[in-house]
């Protein structure tokens, strides 16, 4: 049995604890939450155990007996301190996304990871979603011909958040299935975005109106700054040239979770609001005539798709990770890193008022 503490039992820790209480290899220790309150309702809620340890105070988890690991679903602002700390205590560490905020953070944590021999791995539950993992069997087939480009929308009335705008709220679920799929790490990024809520009054979208109001980075305050954008459009090019759109929105009451590929051979619609046919491939292609380019061998075809819990599975696999000491192949602490390098240039991008910026992996 791995002993395991979960610290930060918010809207999404509560999942975790859940799921690591179900896995038959995880003996959960202690549960760590600044607010009391929480740490009551989740022991009513799942009846710990009495041996369980509740308790606000991270730092008592450092002479815990026999704890291996420990779950980081906490506020992004606090993660290089508490896995730092994890770490230098020679715990493994499971931390919720992003990974910090810092992409010279993100690199050193993933550098102590490996002197220490500790795996560190970042909950990006949408490479464990089944549909997604078929989706990057079917790209990387072949079955789309020559791949031409790609685009997604993620759309919803709220939450707003007050600490990061859209782009860093929402922005990190597609590019990780886009990289995923393609096996690549786009080379260039371009944003531009739009305030409304927090910083100006309704307006239209200009070149002016986007300098004037570019939002914050996640790590200023957003007195510093002009307002936390609520729309941003995002276009990745890759190094084959491959370029992906993305349409992201917080104000926005027609929901979308909606990510293609277009290939010459045909698309792979990947529609997380659909229950009946989540993985769509739609076969086409052009017969040239003369001049004329006409459709041939059109086709719908619904992908069956494993059903299991995204999140147990990154659970199942932080465990597996530690029993056989071998660090996650899908989503490490440099698959993380290299995601916070790219919002970190698209950040950039969206304070300039939609320059290109090259993206610097490291």
């Amino acid at each position: 049995m791995i002993k395991i503490a979960v610290i930060g039992v918010g809207r999404w820790g509560v999942h975790l604890l859940r799921n690591f209480l179900e896995h038959p290899d995880v003996n959960v220790a202690a549960v760590v939450d600044h607010h009391p309150e929480r740490l009551a309702a989740v022991k009513q809620q799942f009846n710990l155990d009495i041996n369980v340890v509740l308790t606000t105070q991270w730092c008592e988890l450092k002479h815990l007996p026999g704890l291996q690991a420990v779950v980081i679903a906490t506020p992004a602002i606090t993660h290089y301190s508490l896995i730092a700390d994890a770490l230098r205590w020679g715990y493994h560490v499971l931390a919720e996304k992003p990974l910090t905020l810092d992409p010279i953070e993100c690199q050193e944590l993933c550098q102590l990871a490996e002197q220490l021999n500790l795996i560190l791995m970042v909950d990006h539950t949408y490479l464990f979603h089944p549909v997604v993992e078929r989706g990057q069997t079917v790209v990387q087939s072949g079955k789309l011909g020559d791949l031409r480009y790609g685009y997604a929308s993620r759309t919803h009335l709220g939450p707003v958040r007050q600490d990061v705008d859209a782009l860093w709220d929402l922005a990190i679920h597609d590019i990780a299935i886009f990289n995923n799929w393609l096996g690549q790490i786009p080379v260039k990024v371009q944003v531009t975005g739009t305030v409304w809520l927090q910083g100006g009054g309704e307006r239209e979208e200009t070149r002016e109106t986007r300098e004037r109001n570019s939002p914050s980075s996640p790590s200023s305050p957003s007195s510093q700054n002009q307002g936390l954008a609520d729309l941003v459009w995002v276009t990745l090019t890759y190094p084959d040239g491959f370029q992906a759109y993305i349409h992201l929105c917080w104000l926005n009451p027609d929901k979308q979770r909606r990510l293609v590929v277009v290939g010459s051979l045909g698309s792979l619609i990947f529609d997380e609001m659909s229950t009946e046919a989540p993985l769509t491939l739609l076969h086409g292609e052009f017969a040239v005539k003369g001049n004329q380019f006409l459709p041939v061998n059109q086709s719908r075809e619904v992908l069956e798709v494993e059903t299991s819990e995204s999140l147990r599975r990154v659970c199942s696999g932080f465990v597996n990770c530690i029993q056989e000491n071998t660090p996650s192949m899908i989503s490490s602490g440099w698959v993380g890193t290299e995601l916070v390098q790219i919002l970190t240039a698209l950040t950039e991008s969206l304070s300039e008022g939609g320059k290109s910026v090259f993206v610097d992996i490291k």
